[in-house]
Formats: C-alpha cells, sequence, structure tokens
C-alpha cells in the first residue's frame, strides 16, 4: 500500500508517520491485491487542540472512508483504524451473503481499475437501493427557525418545509459539529 499523508496545521513527523501506516497497514489482510493501493490520511489540528483524522481508500468496487476526532492524535488513529475494519467486515458479511450462490467475491476488495461495471454487480445495487418506507405528509409554511424546533422535538437530523417567504421547499439538518445547515434549491 502507498500512503499518501497530510498535515493541516501540523508536521507529519516520521515517527507519526509510521504509526498511521502500521495501524492502517494491519488493514492488509482483508484484500487481495495491494499493490495498486494507495491510502490518503489527512491529519489536522485545530485551535482548541482536538485532533482530527480523515482516512479514504478508494477500490474499484468501495470506497471506504472514516474520519475521528479526538484530543490525542494517536487515539484517533487507532479509533479509525477500528472504524475501518468494522466496515470491511460490515460489507465482506453483506457481500458473502449476496453471493454465497453466485461463487467467489475475491475481486470485491481488489484495487485494480475496473473499465464497465459487471451486470451482477448493477443487480446488487439496484437491490440496496430498495425503498422501505414510505411517508406523506404536508409541508407547513414556517421559517428556518421554527424548522429547527420542530426538527429537535422530533428528534430528527433533517426536516423538509415550505418557505413561508418564497413559498419554496427546503431542508435543514443538523452538522457533525452541532451546527444547522440549510438547503435551499436555486
Amino acid at each position: 500500500m502507498d500512503y499518501n499523508i497530510r498535515g493541516e496545521n501540523i508536521e507529519v513527523t516520521p515517527a507519526l508517520r509510521e504509526y498511521v501506516e502500521k495501524k492502517i497497514g494491519k488493514l492488509e489482510r482483508y484484500f487481495n491485491n495491494t499493490s495498486n493501493a494507495t491510502v490518503y490520511v489527512n491529519l489536522k489540528v485545530y485551535n482548541d487542540k482536538t485532533s482530527k483524522v480523515e482516512v479514504t481508500v478508494p477500490m474499484s468496487n468501495l470506497v471506504l472512508r472514516a474520519e475521528e476526532r479526538n484530543a490525542d492524535m494517536y487515539a484517533a488513529i487507532d479509533t479509525i483504524t477500528d472504524k475501518l475494519e468494522r466496515q470491511i467486515r460490515k460489507h465482506k458479511t453483506k457481500v458473502n451473503r449476496k453471493f454465497r450462490t453466485t461463487g467467489s467475491t475475491a475481486d470485491l476488495f481488489d484495487f485494480t481499475p475496473e473499465e464497465g461495471t459487471p451486470q451482477d454487480a448493477v443487480e446488487t445495487e439496484e437491490n440496496d437501493l430498495e425503498v422501505v418506507r414510505n411517508k406523506r405528509f404536508d409541508l407547513k409554511p414556517m421559517d428556518s427557525e421554527e424548522a429547527i424546533l420542530q426538527m429537535n422535538l422530533l428528534g430528527h437530523n433533517f426536516f423538509v418545509y415550505t418557505n413561508a417567504e418564497t413559498e419554496v421547499t427546503n431542508v435543514v439538518y443538523k452538522r457533525k459539529d452541532g451546527r444547522y445547515g440549510l438547503i435551499e434549491p436555486n
């Protein structure tokens, strides 16, 4: 595996680079061919002394991605390795169930680029996109502050409403940093 380790507001020391390569290198046991693999690691340090680690592993059939915030950079790297390992195991289990009757799953964690998507993979993706629940409701005209209050009362991560001023459908959502976002159509 090749490692592309980048630091923002932090110098990537040889010890830190070695630790990242050692921890993420443990994931190689899940892959067939790692000679073409590139792991993108972004290490950030913020003014409040918190650290953020982002890891992206692009593959031919899947992109593994995880991020973790922690006061200790090394603890964040440990946690992100666990997250990636859970993602891999979850995906392998899901794939093994689907391909139990069709044959080998050996090429699913391959890093070689593909020319096209096989028909079986397209059918699998279509099955994964099945709608399991359908809800209908009237959109009440309101402003974004009222929509945020409604969202919090319901305990949801997003809320769809009609903007009272523009009479256009908008969406408010809760961001990972605890603040709120607003999606408006053009």
